[in-house]
Parts: C-alpha cells; sequence; structure tokens
C-alpha cells in the first residue's frame, strides 16, 4: 500500500497518487518482516530496501507504473490496494467539488463505507505514509489557504512521503476537477460492474 491524497473543498478537488508498486516473494514470516519495517518508515530508500530484502531473504519487484488516481465523468477517483492472505483488498476514494466517499472492494463486491459534504483532507496509505501526509498537510495549510495552495500542499506532501520511506515513488500523478457533480452516481456505476 502506497500513498493516495485528496482535498476537497466547495469549488474543487484535487488527488495526488504516486505509482509505486512492489510485490513481495518469500516464507510468510520473512515477509511479513520485511513489509513491516517498509511499512512503519524504517526503510527510507530504495537501495536500503534492496539491501533488507536480501537480508531477509525475499525476492521483491518494484516498478512505479502503476496509475491509481483517475478522472471519470467529473469525478476524480482513487485506489490502493493490499493483499491480505492472498485476498487483494482495496479502498477507493471518490471526489468532487464539496463532497467524497469512501468505498472497500473484496472480490468484486463495492461497499460504501463512508461519504462527506464540504471541504476535507483524506489521506489513503500505510500508517507512515498518512502521518507524513497529514502533517505536511497541517503544517502547511492556514485559514486564509486557497485551492491553488491546496494543490502546492498536495505536491509537497508526496515529495516528503517519497524522500521519507521507499513504499512511495518519487513521481506522482496531480489531477484536479472543479466539477461538483455528485460522487455517489459513479459509486453506483462502479457496484453494479
Amino acid at each position: 500500500m502506497t500513498l493516495v491524497i485528496a482535498f476537497i473543498g466547495k469549488n474543487g478537488a484535487v488527488m495526488a497518487g504516486d505509482l509505486r508498486e512492489i510485490t513481495f516473494e518469500g516464507e510468510k514470516p520473512d515477509r511479513e518482516k520485511l513489509e513491516k519495517e517498509l511499512y512503519n518508515g524504517a526503510i527510507v530508500t530504495d537501495e536500503d530496501l534492496a539491501k533488507k530484502a536480501e537480508e531477509c531473504g525475499v525476492k521483491i519487484a518494484v516498478t512505479d507504473c502503476k496509475e491509481k488516481v483517475s478522472e471519470r465523468d467529473g469525478i476524480l477517483v482513487g485506489e490502493v490496494s493490499s493483499v491480505e492472505g492472498g485476498v487483494v483488498k482495496k479502498r477507493r476514494l471518490y471526489a468532487a467539488a464539496g463532497n467524497y466517499a469512501i468505498a472497500e472492494l473484496r472480490d468484486s463486491e463495492l461497499t460504501l463505507t463512508s461519504q462527506g459534504k464540504g471541504s476535507n483532507f483524506i489521506a489513503f496509505g500505510n500508517e507512515f505514509t498518512k502521518q507524513v501526509a497529514n502533517k505536511c498537510f497541517k503544517d502547511h495549510w492556514m485559514k486564509k489557504s486557497t485551492f491553488q495552495d491546496a494543490v502546492k500542499i498536495l505536491m509537497l506532501c508526496m515529495e516528503t512521503a517519497s524522500k521519507a520511506t521507499a513504499s512511495v515513488s518519487k513521481q506522482f500523478y496531480l489531477i484536479q476537477t472543479t466539477s461538483n457533480v455528485d460522487v455517489l452516481k459513479v459509486v453506483e456505476k462502479d457496484r453494479q460492474g
């Protein structure tokens, strides 16, 4: 799991997602040990990750080409996935101006877990990357901040996270919309397949 973040404002929404995907091969206890260190921020660089994987006897494949954010019908959609016990679990964030929804996807079944209206900052990722993004946002967001400030802050959050952990790629996509369409329309479309 890596990092997808969004700012939902009354006049627009902006979303950023990194491109990193890491697969692990090896004995379960070794994989879990490596993943724990990676996802708690103990492994900072790609070199450290490769070295630690070798020490743990785990084969890893790191790619920086997974698109986690997209735009559909004026709605921004971000998705993170994780594998737990062979089951792929995905969390999806839908955002437009003034409203958002969060859903979980398991075995192609989509379940709406929360929705909201108004301004909000949302981060999807592991605990460490979410902490980095939330701190960065809180440190830079001011009462008089504008939507353009939010765009810059999201970029800063992604850059900060990529320097703090090897679980986030240096490159990221940033998309935005001014559409205020109801996000539940796309959620319902996805629910029906």
